[in-house]
């Protein structure tokens, strides 16, 4: 019964409120029923780029955030390993820090005068002066870096979590039958780490659509030039927030949670959960 109530009041209420109001012009206390009017931002040409723009984080962040902390969990895992519980603190601990703190201290690495940090790193090998949160390329590597550092400790854990749960005996009865390194990878690793992939995915694509905090901060609360970092949960917070104009942006929440559930619907059709017969 808790549950319930829980989910009624914090879940479905705020879903069914927003599709109201995604028909409606809200002006304070009075609402006018306005109906698909709201709707037409989905034409706009910032809303198409901001929902590029979070396909296009959303697929290169799982294409980062799965390979690179399974082969770090590999090596933590490794017998030959030393040090494994330093250096599983210090990939875990960025987790852990304030997104407000690493939009702040990534802005300052990243900034543009000749003094900055990756300024500096560049100048090493001869290369100018970079304005990295002017262009679309240079502010994307900055993203891409962020979410990295932020988020490669967790989704190791998970994967270290699950070469864990493999049996010892798997391996060397492989090493027996002659079975070398990659083959063991191959034929045992990757797939019994099936369903921590599976999970790992789910989140990453799930934290990539939903991404809004680190550009926020890392634009220090501003827009981004000609809206090259610029996602959906963006639009949505500066339609709503920042102008005020409530009914476009649960408009483009409905659409959000449209695009999310379909890309979940599919996701568990294609891993089998959902479409395929009982006893197969």
């Amino acid at each position: 019964m808790p549950f319930i109530i829980t989910f009624v009041v914090f879940f479905a209420y705020s879903i069914v409120s927003m599709v109201i109001m995604s028909f409606q012009k809200v002006a304070g206390p009075n609402t006018i029923f306005v109906g698909l009017e709201n709707y037409k931002i989905l034409k706009n040409a910032v809303f198409i780029k901001s929902l590029k723009n979070s396909i296009f984080y959303t697929i290169v962040t799982c294409l980062l955030m799965i390979p690179i902390p399974m082969v770090l969990a590999a090596m933590l895992n490794s017998k030959h390993m030393r040090a494994k519980g330093t250096f599983r603190s210090i990939l875990f601990v960025p987790a852990l820090t304030s997104v407000v703190v690493a939009g702040v201290v990534f802005r300052l690495m990243f900034g543009e005068l000749e003094g900055s940090f990756m300024n500096q790193v560049v100048g090493l090998f001869g290369i100018d002066p970079i304005v990295w949160l002017r262009t679309p390329g240079t502010v994307w590597c900055t993203l891409f870096f962020l979410c990295l550092w932020r988020w490669t400790g967790v989704n190791m854990m998970y994967y270290l979590s699950g070469l864990q749960q493999i049996p010892a005996d798997l391996y060397e009865s492989a090493s027996i039958d002659g079975a070398t390194s990659m083959e063991q990878l191959r034929y045992i690793t990757i797939p019994l780490l099936k369903p921590t992939t599976i999970y790992v995915l789910t989140i990453s694509i799930f934290g990539g659509m939903a991404m809004f905090s680190e550009s926020y901060m890392l634009f220090n609360g501003n827009k981004s030039p000609n809206n090259v970092a610029t996602t959906l949960v963006g639009m949505l917070y500066r339609m709503g927030f920042e102008q005020s104009q409530l009914g476009i942006a649960s408009a483009i929440g409905v659409t959000f949670l449209l695009i999310v559930l379909a890309v979940n619907i599919v996701q568990l059709w294609i891993n089998g959960t959902i479409g395929s017969k009982k006893g197969e």
